[in-house]
C-alpha cells in the first residue's frame, strides 16, 4: 500500500519517546531548526533533564547547521501529547524486543496518519517488530549516533517502507545538522555500528585475555590514529549496560562471537558501574548525572 508522507514538516512538531542519553541529543538536533521539539519519557524527572540538556546547548549547535536557529523544547508523560501532530516520532526506548513491539502498536494507533515512525534502535530492524503495526509502510530504522559531535544518521526500511518516506528523510535531515545514508539491505547493526562493533569487541578481547587495560587501549589509539578518547572512553560515553545489550543481540544473530567481551561487560554492569551515566565505568573520574 503507498503512503503518502507530510507536505508541511516545517510547521509540526517532532516527537522522541525516551530521555535517556541518544533521546536527548536526538531532540537537541531537531531543536536546531527553531520549530517544536517534545520528549515523552514516563520518569518525569528524566524529561526535565533532558529539556535542560536541549536548553544549554541547542544556541551553540544551531549556531553551527546553515540557517540554524534554537527551536523549543518540552517534555511530557503523556504519550498522546507527545504525538499530537508530530510529522515524525523516533523511538529511543531501551533495546527490548516486546517493549518495542508495544510501544509500535500504540503509535500506529495514536500517531497523525501521514507521522513517519522511525527507531533509533542499533541492533534490532525494524523488521521485527512490526507484528501491531497496520502501516508499516511508514515504519523505519533511524539510528543516530553520538550527536552533536557524530552526526551520521543510518536509514534502514523495515521491508515495507514506502519509497517516499527515505527520500524525504534523505532530504529533510540536513537541514537539522544531520547526516543521513542508506542501509541499501537490511542489516543487524546498519553500516558504521558493523564496522565499530569489530573495533569494539576486538578491544574488549585485548582487555579480556588480559593483554592490556582499557587505559592504555585508548592510550595506543590516540597515538596511532591521533584521534581523542578510544574505545572505552566511547564506550562509557554510551553506556556499558547500553553495550552489553547492543553485544547481547549480535551474540544472538551469530552465536560464534567471543564470549569474553561481553563477560568483561557484564562484570562492570552487575557492579551498577556503567560509565558517565553513573560516575564510573571503565574510568572512574566522571561526575555522576543529574
Amino acid at each position: 500500500m503507498a503512503f503518502t508522507p507530510p507536505t508541511d514538516p516545517a510547521t509540526r512538531p517532532i516527537a522522541i519517546l525516551g530521555a535517556g542519553t541518544l533521546g536527548r541529543r536526538m531532540a537537541l538536533m531537531f531543536a536546531t531548526r527553531g520549530g517544536q521539539v517534545r520528549i515523552y519519557d514516563p520518569a518525569a524527572q528524566a524529561g526535565q533533564d533532558a529539556c535542560a540538556y536541549v536548553e544549554q546547548n541547542v544556541a551553540e549547535v544551531a549556531a553551527g547547521v546553515e540557517g540554524g536557529t534554537p527551536g523549543a523544547v518540552t517534555a511530557t508523560t503523556d504519550l498522546a501529547e507527545a504525538l499530537a501532530r508530530a510529522w515524525l516520532v523516533v523511538e529511543a526506548v531501551p533495546e527490548r524486543l516486546d517493549l518495542k513491539k508495544q510501544i509500535f502498536g500504540d503509535l500506529d494507533k495514536m500517531a497523525d496518519a501521514d507521522a513517519i515512525l522511525a527507531s533509533n534502535s542499533s541492533s534490532y530492524p525494524t523488521s521485527e517488530f512490526i507484528d501491531h503495526v497496520t502501516r508499516p509502510e511508514r515504519v523505519l530504522n533511524m539510528h543516530f549516533y553520538m550527536p552533536p559531535k557524530q552526526n551520521a544518521v543510518d536509514l534502514m526500511s523495515c521491508g515495507h517502507t514506502d519509497r517516499a518516506v527515505l527520500d524525504l528523510l534523505l532530504r529533510e535531515l540536513p537541514h537539522y545538522g544531520v547526516f543521513p545514508f542508506e542501509a541499501r539491505r537490511e542489516s543487524t547493526g546498519f553500516i558504521f555500528n558493523r564496522i565499530w562493533a569489530a573495533i569494539k569487541r576486538e578491544a574488549l578481547s585485548v582487555v579480556a585475555e588480559g593483554v592490556s587495560t582499557p587505559q592504555d587501549v585508548d592510550a595506543m589509539w590516540a597515538v596511532n590514529t591521533g584521534m581523542k578518547g578510544g574505545p572505552f572512553r566511547a564506550m562509557d560515553q554510551v553506556g556499558l549496560d547500553v553495550v552489553l545489550a547492543i553485544e547481547d543481540h549480535y551474540a544472538a544473530k551469530n552465536p560464534n562471537l567471543p564470549t569474553g567481551p561481553r563477560e568483561l561487560l557484564h562484570r562492570y554492569v552487575d557492579a551498577g558501574n556503567l560509565g558517565v551515566k553513573t560516575g564510573r565505568g571503565f574510568y572512574d573520574d566522571y561526575r555522576p548525572a543529574d
